[in-house]
């Protein structure tokens, strides 16, 4: 059940859009393709795709509408877990349908499953001039902490190399539960109903688990997973 459902009324959810978050399936591969090839100029190819979905250490998800549509991909993420590391990899809204909060809902995503694998830190790069996607990675507290010079060779661009510590630490529980209901929130005052698949681990964050780790003393840590 999407958090979504839990706080909206019966006739407040009359004229939402519905919206699944899964992991990416077979079927949905030449779809991946195609936006791939719309927002990010053909960074993986078919193969490049089958490859990730045989990956064990790959995480990829999309997000499509539950409602036949002309458009079957409205976002994709990814992310590698690497040792104690999630490379975040790819993440990428169709251009249609930006600034309605999709972003953010793949990104909580990858740094749940993050979580949940204990990776203990999140990094990626970004073109230096992609102003969008820097904000979205510094809302989730990411940090610029380099540069890779020329990365990009489409335009010899930079690359900006963002950091994100601290997913092990106790409070990055609530950080997540923070996340969560401000983006439930974005989602729903763009028209947004997100139900969450449940190969995605999202169930083990429910409220009633979120009590549960809650009662746990981390008021000491709070103020350091602030400034994590």
């Amino acid at each position: 059940m999407s958090l979504l459902s839990q706080i909206l009324q019966p006739d407040e959810l009359i004229g939402m859009f519905q919206l699944a978050l899964t992991p990416l399936s077979t079927d949905l591969l030449v779809a991946a393709v195609e936006l791939d090839q719309l927002c990010l100029h053909g960074l993986w190819t078919l193969d490049g795709y089958r490859r990730e979905l045989a990956s064990p250490n790959s995480e990829l998800i999309v997000l499509q509408q539950t409602i036949a549509s002309s458009q079957p991909l409205l976002g994709i993420a990814c992310l590698w877990a690497i040792l104690e590391e999630a490379h975040i990899t790819l993440l990428a809204v169709h251009p249609d349908y930006r600034g309605q909060g999709l972003g953010q809902a793949l990104l909580f995503t990858l740094m749940v499953k993050a979580w949940v694998r204990k990776l203990e830190w999140a990094t990626l790069e970004v073109r230096a001039s992609n102003q969008a996607a820097i904000a979205l990675y510094q809302k989730f507290g990411f940090e610029s902490v380099g540069r890779r010079r020329k990365y990009y060779p489409d335009t010899e661009e930079d690359a900006l190399i963002l950091w994100r510590k601290g997913l092990q630490e106790p409070c990055f529980v609530q950080v997540l539960q923070t996340w969560e209901a401000e983006i439930s929130n974005r989602l729903r005052h763009t028209g947004w109903l997100l139900n969450v698949s449940n190969e995605l681990s999202l169930p083990q964050i429910s409220h009633l688990t979120w009590r549960h780790i809650l009662q746990k003393d981390i008021s000491s840590d709070r103020q350091n997973c602030i400034n994590s």
